[in-house]
């Protein structure tokens, strides 16, 4: 750390258990010159249990914009900053875009000290797809917006992952069902390397019902990890496909217009010769 312009570290700190933090990462916290902390009181205590005494600055949604100009100047002037939240990874559902932007602007090095994040944590014990997913973060808190939210995932397939609130958690997954469907598979990841962690899967219906039988189960920080939307083989059938097997199957065996059918448009002939038997 010696450059003449200062390095801006993005620190990951623990989500829960106080040992989910780096070597690399208490390393930087040490050697900077300033902590730039969402809550710098809660940051405090985690530094002061690695026994790490830093000047801190506190950086947050409602002063973010106004001070992330001042900590850019910091860092021309060759002062070395550890950006860190909470919990978990930076900027993610946290401050600090404005500042990294700035910083990009500028020339400034950006370094980041990976580590914990709740919404990947949740997704690796979920059971879901993990190879394709859609992190949304916290959804609206009016239940008019978060509905014309959801209708507008309702048809994603990626595996969808929200943060959301204790007070709001029954809400959410009330609003979810009337829109996913009460079969929607979804796990309930809540605090997460804390005591108390927890993750309980099932369907939208059954979730809701299992948390409304205990007030307990709705308290502390909770993932929600949604599978995503899957289309039936019947479902996929476009109109003209439909159209022209019925129309064939009048003329030939329903197999065998199945099989032509599959042949023109790309279908599987057996779905189709299914799809024939049940609604013809």
């Amino acid at each position: 750390m010696n450059n003449s312009t200062g390095t801006l570290y993005i620190v990951a700190t623990p989500i829960g258990h106080l040992q989910d933090i780096s070597q690399r990462a208490l390393q930087v916290l040490q050697q900077v010159d300033l902590v730039a902390a969402e809550d710098t009181r809660h940051s405090g205590l985690l530094l002061s249990h690695y026994g790490i005494d830093k000047k801190f600055f506190a950086l947050h949604d409602h002063n973010e914009q106004q001070k992330a100009d001042l900590l850019v100047e910091k860092l021309k002037q060759g002062q070395h900053i550890a950006l860190v939240s909470d919990a978990g990874t930076p900027l993610i559902s946290d401050p600090g875009f404005h500042l990294v932007r700035k910083c990009r602007q500028a020339g400034i090095t950006i370094v980041p000290i990976p580590g914990a994040c709740a919404a990947i944590v949740g997704l690796c014990a979920s059971g879901i797809a993990s190879d394709r997913f859609c992190f949304e973060g916290f959804l609206p808190a009016k239940s008019k917006a978060r509905c014309d939210k959801l209708k507008n995932l309702a048809k994603e397939d990626r595996t969808l992952i929200f943060y959301e609130s204790t007070h709001r958690i029954l809400a959410c997954l009330q609003d979810m069902m009337n829109i996913f469907g009460g079969d929607r598979y979804v796990v309930l990841a809540r605090e997460l390397t804390k005591t108390w962690e927890t993750l309980y899967g099932d369907n939208l219906a059954n979730l809701l019902n299992w948390l409304q039988q205990d007030p307990y189960r709705t308290k502390g920080e909770m993932v929600l990890i949604v599978e995503g939307y899957q289309q039936t083989e019947e479902q996929a059938f476009s109109n003209q496909a439909i159209q022209a097997l019925q129309l064939i199957s009048e003329e030939l065996p329903l197999k065998k217009a199945a099989a032509i059918v599959a042949q023109l448009y790309g279908y599987k002939k057996n779905a189709l010769y299914q799809f024939g038997l049940e609604h013809f």
